[in-house]
């Protein structure tokens, strides 16, 4: 391999705590050498190839578990008994993504930037423990959570008919920032605070200049 002392991505600490997103990272890049099928069950990958993918693999690990793990000389034996060791952790994180996910609400976040962000925070976790969320998901969870006093706008988003989540999200943000710009030009300029001309004063009282 080339350059092994440049990471391309995060080690995996031996505290696990980044093992859902190392399993992540690690898939990828084996992937995109060509060698996927390492980490399958009964594969028949050339001893040169498990070799390059068992150099990868403890370049990317934390050096505790290098250790731990030296007499293993096969990767799919390197990834199998990883993976009993941290799997459970999907366990633990699915029930609270999935409990997020339940009470997520537009209506709870002050712009649409953290709401945007937060849903991609859950989506990706929830895609760590192998459950996939499409655009039907992430939009009706979006126009059902409007507040109550938006009931109008929340309407006329239904009726356009947005198929991808980005789009409807695209919306939101440039009417916010419209309606930003609009609460910024009122408070420079409150209505009833413009000087009348002199054009309107000398027509204010046409009998003052009489008297």
């Amino acid at each position: 391999m080339s350059n092994l002392s440049k990471l391309e991505f995060m080690a995996l600490d031996i505290s696990w705590n980044n093992y859902l997103t190392w399993v992540l990272d690690a898939e990828i890049h084996l992937d995109a050498r060509g060698l996927g099928d390492i980490i399958k069950e009964e594969n028949e990958v050339s001893s040169h190839d498990k070799a390059k993918a068992m150099i990868f693999l403890r370049h990317h690990l934390d050096e505790g578990l290098k250790s731990e793990y030296l007499t293993l000389k096969d990767p799919f034996q390197l990834w199998t008994s990883l993976k009993e060791r941290y799997d459970h952790l999907k366990a633990t994180l699915l029930p609270r993504t999935r409990r997020e996910w339940m009470h997520l609400r537009l209506q709870d976040y002050k712009t649409i930037s953290e709401y945007n962000s937060a849903v991609y925070r859950i989506i990706f976790e929830l895609k760590l423990c192998g459950k996939l969320m499409n655009d039907e998901d992430m939009l009706e969870k979006t126009l059902s959570t409007f507040r109550a006093s938006n009931m109008v706008l929340y309407q006329q988003y239904r009726e356009k008919g947005f198929k991808k989540y980005s789009e409807l999200i695209s919306f939101l943000l440039v009417a916010e920032q419209h309606n930003a710009l609009l609460m910024k030009n009122h408070e420079a300029h409150p209505t009833g605070s413009a000087p009348f001309s002199e054009a309107n004063l000398g027509t204010i009282d046409p009998k003052s200049e009489k008297r």
